[in-house]
């Protein structure tokens, strides 16, 4: 048992989860600000959950669970009533034998413990304590109600005859302002959006058809159908979620973007709505913005060790342009964040300008551009410049001005990141000459340019070996051999192995959970300089990049499935080999 906190700072110090100077900073803010640390930790998001509860688990010596993605039995989960569960945040999510594993975020809660205890011997079982932690805890306490429970409690409060008032004549409908404020349509707003969250969604689609309303889910880059409701609840649900994004309740003739920005569970999460008029009605869109996610390291993203350590030399360069590529919804901003993340110093003022802001960094200066009332990239890069900037980030270069004005600011003695919309890294220095960029300045700016897209990882929980076609292996094969030997120093080319899943709970029977970068990094060295001066044929570059340590993404999609992070399938998919 640890008596305070600073034992946790101890045991965090030791699993090198925090540094020593970061207890000790810690330790101040805790007593200047009457904060416990571990708040201030999470807060901070300098550690995560899970750290914090390993640590604990140490301390305590109680082993940890982590019951995120579990698929717990219902008969194991109602063996500790839902009111029970939720006063002592404790949740029976295993049964081994006669032992029933229970896990609590306060194991040291002895009227958690008494309650658990008399509740197990009732059923005749023994309890085996795990720690877990609150975001643990609370995905395995919805575990209790499923989503569509919880849509059919809501329908039961707002059946077709709430949306009409009878009036001589027939039926009239309701004023929608009064619908909207309804109860059952307030949650079941707040359901469908709940369980994305839960879900790991990245975006909402409600999309009208003729006899009814189907709720997509985008996970891990695909869209399911989750949920289907009636027709006549489509226009309150559309509504209400208006009211909330400060959308013109009476438009649905036009398009409308707009923003939420929700408390969910203790989580701040922002959305990005955009409506689209429909012959059915509107379709409305929830980009799902969630500023709760600590930013991932370059690693945790996937990145090769080799590329790693070519964006760590390219951004300590003081000044000149680093571009991101890929199609919408590749990762690029998230990669942005992160190298970012790397750049944040007390010494240098870092400014951003993006549509829209998706995370939010403090000591970064972030700015969202406002085309309706005038400030664009373009504009908005002007003010950015007589803001004594270090370092700028521009969310997307989309045209001549806004080409001029980055190589302007490269050129000055400032370091740019943005992105552009090309399908290969290769593509992208004729694509901003394209936009109107001279060769012999953007010869001079440009450091670094990294191709990304995301490939689906396979579930751990369903992975099973498999051997794929003759003719495919041979196609595997000559990708290898193309490889450059650095990138193939912990990956076995003799006996080539392959995995994929098979499906179970844990990923929805879709064999996949999560997802990573794959990507190509070019380095802008001298020889690629003067081909860039020379007009910059893409083919002469190619040629560059093989004599340099170069691969490209069907290859680094293809390592990752040797080292059995995903599927042959997703290497097709993503990087078409």
């Amino acid at each position: 048992m640890y008596k305070d906190q600073t034992q946790l700072l101890e045991t965090l110090v030791k699993r090198n989860a925090i540094t020593r100077a970061v207890a000790e900073e810690i330790k101040d803010k805790a007593q200047a600000s009457e904060k416990q640390p571990e708040e201030i930790l999470l807060g901070e998001k300098i550690v995560d959950e899970e750290k914090i509860t390993a640590a604990k688990s140490a301390l305590l010596n109680i082993p940890p669970a982590n019951l995120r993605g579990i698929k717990i039995v219902r008969k194991v989960l109602e063996l500790i009533p839902r009111e029970v569960a939720e006063n002592y945040e404790m949740v029976a999510f295993k049964r081994d034998g006669n032992e029933l594993h229970v896990g609590m975020i306060n194991p040291q809660n002895f009227k958690a413990i008494e309650a658990v205890e008399f509740l197990a011997q009732k059923a005749g079982l023994k309890v085996r304590h795990f720690i877990i932690s609150p975001s643990s805890f609370r995905e395995a306490f919805r575990s209790y109600q499923v989503l569509g429970e919880e849509v059919d409690e809501a329908l039961a409060g707002l059946k077709t005859g709430d949306l009409y008032r009878e009036t001589v004549g027939g039926k009239k409908p309701v004023k929608m302002d009064e619908v909207v404020k309804s109860a059952p349509v307030s949650k079941m707003v707040l359901v469908i959006i709940r369980h994305a969250i839960d879900g790991r969604a990245s975006d909402i689609h409600i999309e009208p058809g003729i006899r009814d309303t189907r709720v997509r889910y985008r996970i891990d880059g695909m869209l399911r159908t989750s949920l289907v409701l009636p027709k006549y609840i489509h226009a309150a649900v559309v509504a209400r979620i208006k009211v909330l994004a400060n959308m013109k309740l009476d438009e649905t003739r036009k398009p409308q973007d707009g923003r939420i920005r929700l408390t969910v569970e203790n989580r701040e999460v922002d959305f990005r709505v955009s409506t689209l008029p429909l012959f059915e009605g509107e379709k409305v869109v929830l980009r799902i913005l969630d500023s709760s996610d600590s930013i991932p390291t370059l690693d945790q993203l996937g990145f090769h060790k080799i590329h790693i350590r070519m964006i760590e030399e390219a951004i300590r360069k003081p000044h000149g342009l680093s571009l991101l590529t890929g199609p919408t919804g590749s990762g690029k901003t998230t990669t942005l964040y992160t190298i970012l993340t790397m750049l944040n110093q007390e010494g240098s003022n870092i400014v951003t300008l993006e549509d829209p802001i998706e995370y939010y960094m403090s000591g970064v200066n972030q700015s969202q551009i406002q085309p309706e009332v005038g400030y664009t990239f373009a504009g908005g890069l002007r003010a950015i410049l007589r803001q004594d900037p270090n370092i700028i980030m521009l969310g997307e270069i989309r045209d001549a001005e806004t080409t001029e004005l980055v190589i302007h600011a490269s050129l000055t003695g400032h370091m740019v990141l943005s992105t552009l919309h090309t399908n290969s890294s290769m593509g992208a220095i004729p694509r901003l000459i394209d936009l109107g960029a001279e060769p012999f300045l953007l010869s001079s700016v440009i450091n670094l340019v990294i191709a990304q897209r995301l490939a689906r990882k396979i579930c751990p929980d369903c992975k099973k070996e498999y051997t794929p076609p003759p003719a495919m292996l041979e196609k595997i094969k000559k990708e290898l051999a193309a490889t450059p030997k650095e990138f193939l120093e912990d990956v076995d080319t003799k006996e080539l192995h392959f995995w994929q899943g098979e499906g179970c709970a844990h990923c929805g029977n879709l064999g996949y959970r999560g997802r990573m970068a794959v990507s190509e990094v070019i380095t802008i060295t001298r020889p690629i300089r003067d081909i860039i001066n020379d007009g910059a044929s893409r083919q002469r570059i190619e040629v560059e990049l093989t004599k340099q340590t170069f691969i490209t993404l069907t290859q680094d999609t293809l390592l990752k499935a040797l080292k059995g992070a995903t599927t042959l399938e997703e290497v097709m998919r993503v990087a078409q080999l």
